[in-house]
C-alpha cells in the first residue's frame, strides 16, 4: 500500500465558549501515517501542558520507528504511550505545582494491513464506514461505569454531576492502563478522534451527517467545530479526521 496517496489527515482544535484557555493538543502526521488528539486535565497551564508532552512523545517515538507491520504498530503505540505517561510525570516532578496534571489520548495508526488505536480516557475515535458510524472506543469514565453496571441511563448520563471524572488518564500513574484496538482499512473508511468537548456536544447522528457528506476533510472538521459550538461549546474542541481513499 502507498500510505502516501491513499490517506488523507485533517484537525482543529478550538477553544470552545466557556474556557479561557485550551487543554487540547492535536497532529496529524501524514509522514507517519498517524494522528491523534489529546485533552490536558488539571487547570489551565498544567493541562495545557500535559496533552502537549503527550503529543510530542508520541511524534517523537514514531519518528524512530520503521515497522509498519500490524505487530510493529502496536509495540510502538504501547512505547509511545508509556513514553508519554513517563514524560509527563517527570514534568511534574520539575514543576510540583503542576501536580494533578494528566490527559486523555487518542493515537490513530494506518499499518500495511490495517490500522490500530491507543485509547486512554473519554476522547474518542469514531469510524465511518458504508454509511455507518460506529464507535470503536469505550470512555473510562464514572458515567460509563455506572451505564455499564445499569445504574444510569444514557440519557441520565448526559445530565450527571460526576459526568467528567475520567478513570484513566495519561501522566497520573506510573502504569499505564491502555485499550489497544485493531482492524482493516477499507477504501472510503473515515475516522474521527475527538475530545468530550466534541462529544458531548454534538451526537452521533450529527456527527454521521456531517462525516457522509461530500465536503473534504476540513470542511467536515469544521463544520463538526460549528456544531459543538452551537450546541454550547462548553469545553475546548478537538476534531481530527482520517480518510482512507
Amino acid at each position: 500500500m502507498d500510505f502516501t496517496k491513499t490517506l488523507s489527515f485533517f484537525g482543529k482544535s478550538d477553544v470552545g465558549l466557556k474556557r479561557e484557555y485550551n487543554e487540547d493538543s492535536f497532529a496529524t502526521r501524514p509522514d507517519l501515517h498517524l494522528c491523534m488528539a489529546a485533552d490536558g486535565m488539571g487547570g489551565a497551564a498544567a493541562g495545557e501542558h500535559a496533552s502537549r508532552i503527550f503529543v510530542e512523545s508520541v511524534c517523537k517515538v514514531f519518528e524512530t520507528g520503521e515497522d509498519y507491520s500490524e505487530n510493529g504498530a502496536l509495540q510502538t503505540l504501547k512505547k509511545a504511550f508509556f513514553t508519554a505517561n513517563t514524560n509527563i510525570l517527570n514534568h511534574v516532578k520539575e514543576n510540583p505545582h503542576h501536580q494533578g496534571m494528566g490527559c486523555t489520548a487518542e493515537v490513530l495508526i494506518f499499518h500495511d494491513t490495517g490500522f490500530a488505536i491507543g485509547h486512554v480516557g473519554d476522547s474518542r475515535t469514531y469510524r465511518f464506514r458504508n454509511g455507518a458510524l460506529k464507535l470503536l472506543t469505550h470512555d473510562h469514565s464514572l458515567v460509563q461505569e455506572q451505564i455499564d453496571k445499569g445504574l444510569i441511563t444514557e440519557a441520565e448520563a448526559k445530565r450527571h454531576s460526576m459526568r467528567n471524572i475520567v478513570l484513566r488518564a495519561i501522566g497520573v500513574e506510573p502504569d499505564v492502563k491502555l485499550d489497544l484496538l485493531r482492524g482493516r482499512a477499507l477504501p472510503g473508511d473515515q475516522f474521527l478522534l475527538c475530545s468530550d468537548g466534541l462529544s458531548d456536544m454534538v451526537g452521533a447522528d450529527a456527527i454521521s451527517k456531517i462525516i457522509m457528506t461530500s465536503a473534504d476533510l476540513s470542511e467536515k472538521v469544521e463544520r463538526l467545530i460549528d456544531m459543538a459550538k452551537a450546541n454550547g461549546g462548553s469545553d475546548n474542541i478537538t476534531a481530527v479526521m482520517a480518510m482512507v481513499n
